[in-house]
C-alpha cells in the first residue's frame, strides 16, 4: 500500500487537493480533523491542564489556545508533546483499517510534514504550492486572520521553496481549479502503478 503524503504551507490549497485525493479513491487520514476530535475528547483536559482557561463547554477554545501558543515556541513544543502522540496513534488505527480494506494507496494530510519528520513515514511526498502573492491574499481573506498572524505561522513553517525541493510532486494551485483536478488525477493514475511497501 502507498502511503502519500501530502503537505503544504498556509492558504496553498491543501484542503482542496486533499479532497480531491478522496475524490479519486484514496481514503484520506486529516491531521488537522484528528487534532480537533482530540480537542472536543477526554483529551482536552490535557490541554486545559498545561494551559488554563482554554476549555470552554467541554471543548478547547482554539482561539484562546492561539493566543497562548502563537510566536511561544516553548509553549508549542509543550502542546505538541500533547497533541502528536495521539495523532500518531488514530493515524496508525486509519492505516491499519485501510491495509485490511487491502487500498491501493492512502494519503496523511499533514500541514507539518517536514516539520515534525513526518515524511519518513511516507513512500511519496507531495507538496501543493502557489505564488507567494497568491497564499497571502488567500491567507488574509480568511475570517481572523491578520498579518501578524499570517507572519507568525509561516516562521513555523518550513519554506515554500524548500517544501518543493524535497517533495517527490509538486501541485501547482496558482491556476484554475479544473487544472489542478488534472494534476491530482494525473498523479493518482501514476501512482497506481507504483509499487508500495509495508509500514505505518
Amino acid at each position: 500500500m502507498i502511503r502519500v503524503g501530502l503537505t503544504g504551507s498556509i492558504a496553498m490549497g491543501k484542503s482542496t487537493v486533499s479532497r480531491m485525493f478522496e475524490e479519486g479513491g484514496w481514503p484520506v487520514f486529516d491531521s488537522d480533523a484528528a487534532v480537533h476530535e482530540f480537542y472536543r475528547s477526554e483529551g482536552a483536559r490535557l490541554v486545559e491542564a498545561a494551559f488554563p482557561g482554554v476549555l470552554v463547554e467541554g471543548e478547547i477554545d482554539r482561539k484562546l489556545l492561539s493566543a497562548h501558543v502563537l510566536g511561544d515556541d516553548a509553549a508549542i513544543r509543550r502542546l505538541e508533546a500533547i497533541v502528536h502522540p495521539e495523532v500518531a496513534r488514530r493515524r496508525a488505527g486509519f492505516y491499519e483499517r485501510a491495509a485490511t480494506e487491502r487500498r491501493r494507496g492512502i494519503v496523511y494530510d499533514v500541514p507539518l510534514l517536514f516539520e515534525t519528520g513526518g515524511e519518513r513515514n511516507c513512500d511519496v511526498v507531495v507538496v501543493v504550492s502557489a505564488s507567494a502573492e497568491s497564499q497571502r491574499a488567500r491567507a488574509l481573506a480568511r475570517p481572523g486572520m491578520t498579518a501578524e498572524k499570517f507572519d507568525a505561522i509561516l516562521k513555523r513553517q518550513t519554506p515554500d521553496v524548500e517544501k518543493r525541493r524535497r517533495a517527490h510532486s509538486v501541485i501547482d494551485t496558482d491556476q484554475p481549479l479544473g487544472d489542478t483536478r488534472r494534476q491530482v488525477q494525473d498523479l493518482i493514475r501514476a501512482l497506481a502503478s507504483a509499487p508500495g511497501r509495508a509500514g505505518s
